[in-house]
């Protein structure tokens, strides 16, 4: 078991389905951590995370999606519309998560973790808006935080260092 603090493997966290899910499952691969929304000017990055996703998957990498609803109530439905929503109308396969706050007093626990090791631009920790993302190493590190407005093929070359 990994101690707490030091990297995201103490962390768990409910999926879509109603499972509870260990990150230390996701021990030894390259993570992407990125707060979602289906009703978002930024939504449509559910293709790119998804193609980033099929492209790297096999060496390692996972993308995991936590949908929120803390800006302009922009995720308003339960788990299984978001799950459909995601595989219709951009054939979502990566690991997707029940809806959770990621600021907050119930912000969840990964996500206070992830932005107190990678705050914001000027050291803001609070989560701007839908689709920030957090790359974290194999060693269960953050590495770097990007704004919901860079694309994830912008991420790539990031992610491959890693690999």
């Amino acid at each position: 078991m990994s101690t707490p603090g030091t990297d995201i493997y103490g962390f768990s966290a409910e999926t879509l389905g109603g499972g509870t899910v260990t990150l230390d499952q996701y021990r030894d691969k390259v993570l992407l951590i990125v707060n979602t929304a289906s009703e978002c000017g930024f939504t449509p990055q559910y293709k790119g995370l998804q193609a980033v996703y099929q492209k790297l998957a096999a060496r390692g990498f996972e993308v995991l999606g936590f949908p929120c609803n803390q800006f302009g109530k922009q995720e308003p439905g339960d788990a299984a519309q978001i799950g459909a929503f995601c595989e219709q109308n951009y054939g979502v396969t990566f690991p997707m998560f029940a809806k959770i706050d990621v600021n907050g007093a119930n912000a969840h626990p990964l996500f206070k973790y992830l932005k107190d090791k990678e705050p914001g631009l000027l050291g803001i920790e609070a989560i701007k808006w839908n689709f920030t993302k957090f790359l974290v190493d194999r060693n269960g590190a953050v590495v770097k935080r990007y704004a919901p407005q860079t694309k994830p093929e912008a991420i790539v070359e990031d992610i491959e260092k890693l690999l």
